[in-house]
């Protein structure tokens, strides 16, 4: 295999130094594969740890873990236990003779953390500190040209400079060692152009700093060209010194199309190094039009557009990989960040690969860019170096629009000028969490946070850490609080949630084992493997910059939509609609579903403007179920989808309930219990000390669903009576009595001939706030597999994570997933579901069928598991199995309790001072014991 991929390596080199003689282009010549999805093995010896002391091959690029050497660590362990193996790589390459005289650069995309690199015995270079950082060698005169050159790496993955360990290495992350970016050669003529920097403002001014080595008298001349390679704008140029080093270039585009999130318009420029008239040397830079201001005391402006920041906090990780990624992994990143309607992402606690910078250029995302250190800092000496190497890698991409000088305290205050000095297009600076050059990004603020700071303060405020996820808790929930706050309040510039995604690593030393260090890792809005959790889809909706006023569908709904333009950039004119009418099946039908659809006019709404939507309905809209719109960007990108009931309760209600067909139910009492016979041979028992019901026979057996309705708060002062019984024709009715004003003022069994069975409750909560509100019952959860329910979903709500559902049926297989933790089935089955009308519970037994006729109930599927540590993330559960619940819990993040998160983390608010039983929560349902 070694010597294939040595052949095609070689034919690969010929073919490139031919079109570089003719082209003058710079040539990037791999050394290593390009990312972890291709990679190049290089001989390898690990110092200590697993495979360690013998000599073996590994793949280049790669984190040395995850190919069985060294020792894992998080970067929070004490440093006694850290892994401290160095890694040793050779690797055999042959290059041309043709390339003698040309410059020639051996580039490291990154490499941890101290990289020492020899050419054919020989020292490249001094030793390159720091891990996220492209760093190269000039090696035009250690290469053996037409023979074979022998490169040696040692990478020692624990730094001989405290500093660069204190800034890398004691963060809250994963730390590992390796060559995990790619190598490669820079091939160019011996007078070349070095580096070059562009400044492209919205107003269509251009200018380049262009450096250039080995300079003759000559010229520097620029074209832009659209992506499609047509000419924009004439050629512009500026000449050259003999000895020159640096070159100012500039020039004007009229009426550039600009960049941003929403329209990321991209240009080439060509810049040419020319000597008498020939060209010597040539370049090409992918840009965008765009201006980025800081204006003090109002807000971050993009183009003279005043921006919110819908952002995440992403680390470059994948499971099987570590730090190691590739395109395809960025790509799909951007995309999903996209899909949640977010406009920024920024880099936690490092640079990214180029691919990522590259992706969120093309598809369009703001970038925070930053360089490394969580709660200390580089030394000067080195921090400086590595701040050069930042800028100068990422300096071109227009969608990077602010520098970070590190994190929570990890910031060297003397590294700010390098910043300043060398961003050509002097973005502006910040120090995440702090209060800096007028901006305020302080982390895990408390809704409505403070006084004279914050979101009530004078610096632009925003938060680059907030709404710490964890298991299900942080991320989503909450997040509708906070943004109707940021979003109506002018000083405010939105904010970056903490995290993308779960930073879970397979360990190869454990098996496969999935580890995030407990609850040290990284928990994100999806899974290690981007798997999407439920807050991803809460996200979706309340960033979606379509935000639609809330309306209930009546019979007099003349199809009118109320509607306000949250875009920075785009009129609604640009986006398209879509609407969706539908009738659901009923649990006892496998039939599809039936649906019209048709297309909706977009509105002309200017970009923070209000206006309508009208949609166009056909005449028997009202014989269907649900309406449902979705709303799609200029790029057909769908926004979102939002679902309307047509149908109300009762009328599911009436088209599934028999009442009449059988025999009247009879009654047979003792001490302590009501024994019923009803229709198809089923039996209920009731306690007639409580009302509750304790028993269910079917002709197939036993079913387990009793102990019910207890209320899930105040059961023990509902003052219950008595329990009675009458018919009402061939009903039977069942009910109980209680003393005046106090929790319970009704609860009443019917029982109908066609065996249905009828549960009214009427009750308070206990003061004039509750933690929770509803009925419970008992069900043995090992005997249940899964349940279909007309409701809003798939997935599980919480008080304050309501939005992202989708009303419509919903089959769920059970499992006992913990959020976040192992290996993890989505979406998770126990927990809470708004806006039921009706459940089917599959068991190991026979289907229960219940019917909903009350509005805004929550079917609760028992108590999720939690984990070891659960911080705020383990709300309060009802006893009992089964529950219907007028009210439920909030959860909160790692750092919060759910109470400071915003108003819909406040307990639940209901009361009537005068107990009248016309305003107690009423709950309605019906009960199919038969099995059908």
């Amino acid at each position: 295999m070694k010597f294939v991929c040595f052949k095609i390596f070689m034919c690969a080199l010929l073919i490139m130094s031919g079109f570089i003689s003719h082209a003058q282009e710079t040539q990037k010549v791999y050394l290593s594969g390009t990312g972890s999805d291709h990679t190049v093995n290089w001989q390898f010896f690990c110092t200590e740890g697993r495979n360690s002391g013998k000599w073996t091959t590994i793949p280049v690029p790669s984190n040395w873990e995850f190919q069985g050497f060294g020792k894992y660590n998080y970067g929070l362990a004490k440093d006694s236990l850290k892994g401290k193996e160095k890694g040793l790589y050779k690797y055999e390459f042959k290059v041309p003779a043709a390339w003698q005289g040309k410059a020639i650069n051996i580039v490291f995309d990154g490499s941890m953390t101290d990289t020492e690199v020899k050419l054919n015995g020989k020292i490249a270079g001094p030793v390159h500190q720091g891990s996220f950082y492209r760093f190269k060698y000039d090696i035009g005169n250690l290469l053996i040209y037409g023979k074979p050159n022998l490169l040696e790496v040692t990478v020692a993955k624990h730094s001989s400079n405290e500093s660069v360990n204190a800034a890398e290495r004691k963060g809250d992350f994963w730390i590992f060692g390796g060559i995990f970016r790619p190598v490669f050669l820079e091939v160019m003529p011996a007078a070349h152009i070095s580096n070059y920097a562009v400044d492209a403002k919205a107003n269509g001014n251009l200018k380049a700093a262009i450096k250039l080595s080995s300079a003759k008298a000559g010229l520097i001349t620029g074209q832009v060209f659209s992506l499609g390679g047509q000419k924009v704008g004439p050629v512009f140029s500026a000449k050259v010194n003999m000895g020159d080093t640096l070159v100012n270039i500039s020039s004007h585009i009229t009426s550039p199309k600009l960049w941003s999130p929403e329209f990321p318009n991209l240009y080439n420029v060509v810049f040419t190094l020319s000597y008498e008239g020939k060209a010597v040397h040539r370049v090409r830079q992918r840009f965008g039009f765009r201006t980025v201001e800081l204006r003090e005391h109002d807000g971050i402006y993009v183009n003279n557009v005043k921006v919110k920041f819908k952002g995440v906090n992403r680390h470059s990780f994948w499971p099987t990989t570590g730090r190691a990624l590739n395109k395809g992994i960025s790509i799909a990143d951007v995309k999903m960040l996209k899909d949640m309607n977010m406009n920024a992402v920024r880099m936690s606690h490092y640079p990214p690969d180029d691919h990522f910078l590259d992706a969120c250029d093309s598809l369009g995302l703001f970038v925070l860019d930053e360089l490394t250190g969580w709660h200390h800092n580089y030394d000067t000496q080195v921090g400086s170096k590595l701040v050069k190497e930042l800028i100068e890698k990422d300096v071109n991409h227009p969608s990077v629009v602010i520098w970070d000088n590190g994190n929570e305290g990890g910031f060297n205050f003397d590294l700010d000028h390098w910043f300043d000095d060398l961003d050509i297009q002097k973005r502006p600076l910040i120090h995440p969490w702090t209060v800096f050059r007028g901006t305020n990004t302080q982390h895990y603020i408390n809704y409505d946070y403070g006084t004279g700071t914050a979101l009530h303060g004078h610096e632009v405020f925003f938060p680059t850490e907030f709404l710490h996820g964890l298991y299900d808790g942080g991320a989503g929930a909450g997040l509708d609080d906070y943004w109707e706050q940021m979003w109506h309040t002018p000083i405010s510039a939105g904010g970056f949630i903490w995290v993308f995604a779960d930073e879970a690593v397979v360990r190869t030393d454990k098996n496969g084992e999935l580890d995030s260090d407990g609850d040290h890792g990284p928990d994100g809005i999806v899974g290690p493997y981007h798997e999407k959790e439920g807050s991803y889809y809460t996200i979706k909706e309340v960033w979606c910059p379509v935000h639609l006023e809330a309306r209930e569908i009546t019979t007099q709904f003349n199809g009118l939509l109320r509607l306000e333009n949250r875009y920075l950039y785009t009129n609604l004119k640009q986006c398209s609609f879509t609407y969706k009418l539908t009738k659901l099946a009923n649990p006892y039908q496998k039939a599809n579903t039936v649906s019209k659809t048709g297309a909706v006019i977009a509105p002309d709404v200017a970009p923070g403007q209000y206006g309508n939507l009208q949609l166009q309905l056909p005449i028997d809209w009202q014989n269907f179920d649900v309406l449902y719109l979705t709303a799609y960007d200029a790029t057909k990108r769908e926004l979102f989808t939002w679902s309307f009931p047509i149908s109300n309760h009762d009328k599911i209600s009436k088209e599934l309930i028999n009442k009449t067909d059988g025999n009247k139910a009879t009654l047979e009492e003792t001490d302590s219990l009501y024994n019923v016979k009803a229709n198809n041979g089923l039996e209920l028992t009731f306690n007639r000390h409580s009302g509750v019901l304790v028993k269910v026979k079917s002709t197939k057996g036993d079913i387990p669903f009793n102990n019910g309705p207890v209320l899930a708060e105040g059961q023990d002062q509902s003052a219950f009576q008595k329990l009675t019984h009458r018919y009402e024709g061939d009903n039977l009715v069942i009910e109980a009595e209680f003393a005046k004003k106090t929790t319970e003022p009704l609860l009443k069994w019917t029982i109908y001939p066609s065996g249905w069975v009828q549960l009214d409750v009427k009750y308070w909560p206990l003061g004039e706030e509750a933690t929770l509100m509803g009925v419970n019952f008992s069900f043995p959860e090992k005997d249940v597999k899964g349940v279909t329910y007309l409701g809003d979903g798939p997935h599980r709500v919480w008080k304050n994570r309501m939005k992202g559902t989708t009303l419509g049926i919903w089959d769920k297989t059970y499992n006992n997933t913990i959020t976040g933790q192992g290996n993890v089935v989505y979406p998770e089955f126990k927990g809470y579901y708004s806006n039921l009308y009706w459940m089917k519970l599959q068991t190991t037994g026979q289907p229960i069928t219940i019917v909903c006729n009350s509005q805004d109930v929550f079917m609760r599927l028992f108590t999720p598991a939690n984990p070891k540590n659960v911080y705020n993330t383990a709300p309060a559960f009802p006893s009992g199995d089964i529950s219907f619940m007028h009210g439920i819990t909030p959860i909160g993040t790692k750092s919060q309790r759910p109470e400071t998160m915003g108003p819909s983390g406040q307990k639940n608010k209901y009361f009537d001072y005068g107990k009248d039983i016309d305003r107690a929560l009423s709950l309605t349902l019906y009960f199919d014991f038969l099995g059908k």
